[in-house]
């Protein structure tokens, strides 16, 4: 492995490890304040246990993504000195935002985890709200700054140089809103699909456990409405990246000749040498259906762009592909769930329900990460779309391979830290009886 490729991978493991702990971060406080609404609208201890065990949860999970978002932004400035030097003053708005949005997520934490009996419940409440609120601000204001990546506005190029930078124009550029409400939605939609599997699995143990029905209810409700509404946030994430990014769409699609009326590839294996997709299934006319809401628009084929512009299509593909499955999915096993409250105004708790729920829970965390794969390797070779090659901002350093096993070993130790007090957290919880 070269240096650039090893730099590649050590910032590709860092963010699938810190991605998890960020989507939590937006999700867990939002659902731990429901918990506590429904407790002081009905007065039912149920949900009170519910807010405090998974506050603790969120204390646990924040203190390993704050230590891996740590990590992250060392590796900028270390791993890509040149992507910084250049872009620092166009992107510095929405990271230092970041970080006030950071601190003010763990102030308002720490009010809301040892001000139970020490400020008024209302407000109390209102400081789990500033929790949830500051933690998707925080996310929304990294998701900025990769959208520029995407898609940089906000200055203009003089002698390779950026003059004229209106950060404001920067933050706002034409894949920030897409980017950011499609990013937020999946963070909830994986969380509460996680959550939901959980509690699932110890109510199929036992049915009679009011506190985890509760705590499946409340997860269900939340992940079954976001996973409903996330393919209208894709539709408009993708026509975007149809605008403004049509290789990185070609590339999804596995689609090589510019055409009108181009059919969506489904599946298949690309061959980037014959410019074809072996056993793939064709849907006519729905790649320019999808991309442009138009059955004979045309699509731009990777044959337009010379080839060293290429990402690795078959990854790009095949990333998209999973994503799309596991969020198709999703859909489907909540529109299931809402049928069934509508028609018997109760949860599904069928034993064939919780079984299925159990075996997708984690499919809204794939989802995601392949969601970032495929956002990140379909801009490659490029760091910022069309003006820095990514070859040109890391650092001259060698033995990189020596940091990349470091940190490695180190997030495995995380992982390990935290499955251990998240089952801790899991297994002492109560065993309340009851019906609804």
């Amino acid at each position: 492995m070269n240096d650039l490729l090893i730099a590649r991978s050590q910032m590709g493991m860092s963010l699938a490890f810190h991605i998890v702990f960020a989507a939590i971060g937006i999700a867990l406080p939002l659902i731990m304040c429901v918990a506590e609404w429904l407790w002081l609208k009905t007065g039912d201890e149920v949900y009170y246990e519910l807010a405090k065990r998974w506050s603790k949860g969120a204390a646990i999970l924040f203190a390993v993504g704050a230590v891996s978002g740590t990590v992250l932004s060392f590796e900028l400035g270390l791993l890509w000195p040149g992507f910084m030097k250049w872009s620092g003053e166009i992107i510095g708005l929405p990271f230092a935002l970041e970080g006030f949005a950071f601190f003010t997520e763990a102030i308002f934490l720490g009010i809301y985890l040892y001000g139970w009996k020490l400020v008024p419940k209302t407000m109390h409440l209102i400081a789990g709200a500033i929790v949830a609120i500051s933690g998707a601000a925080s996310a929304l204001f990294v998701i900025l700054a990769n959208g520029w990546m995407n898609t940089p506005t906000g200055f203009r190029l003089v002698d390779g140089k950026p003059v004229d930078i209106d950060p404001i124009a920067a933050m706002w550029n034409p894949a920030a809103v897409p980017e950011a409400v499609h990013m937020l939605i999946a963070a909830y939609v994986s969380t509460a699909f996680l959550a939901a599997g959980i509690h699932a699995y110890m109510l199929l143990r036992d049915k009679t456990n009011i506190f985890h029905r509760r705590a499946l209810a409340i997860a269900l409700a939340l992940g079954g409405s976001m996973a409903i509404i996330q393919p209208v946030s894709g539709d408009v994430l993708a026509q975007m990246v149809a605008r403004v990014q049509p290789v990185k769409l070609a590339a999804m699609e596995a689609h090589y000749e510019t055409q009108r009326g181009a059919p969506l590839t489904l599946g298949g294996i690309p061959d980037d040498d014959k410019g074809v997709v072996y056993m793939g299934v064709e849907i006519p006319y729905g790649l320019s259906l999808l991309s442009f809401h138009d059955p004979n628009a045309e699509v731009k084929g990777l044959k337009e762009f010379p080839r060293e512009h290429w990402p690795n299509v078959l990854l790009v593909h095949y990333c998209f592909q999973i994503m799309v499955g596991c969020g198709t999915i999703l859909m489907l096993v909540s529109a299931w769930a809402a049928i069934h409250v509508a028609r018997k105004r109760t949860l599904p708790d069928s034993t064939n329900f919780l079984k299925v729920l159990i075996l997708i829970s984690p499919l809204g965390f794939v989802a995601t990460e392949t969601g970032w794969f495929v956002t990140e390797l379909g801009r490659q070779p490029w760091v910022v779309q069309g003006i820095m090659l990514t070859k040109d901002a890391v650092t001259p350093m060698t033995g990189l391979a020596i940091p990349f096993s470091m940190f490695t070993a180190l997030y495995i130790f995380l992982a390990v830290i935290v499955v251990f007090l998240i089952q801790r957290q899991i297994i002492r919880s109560p065993r309340m009886k009851g019906s609804e």
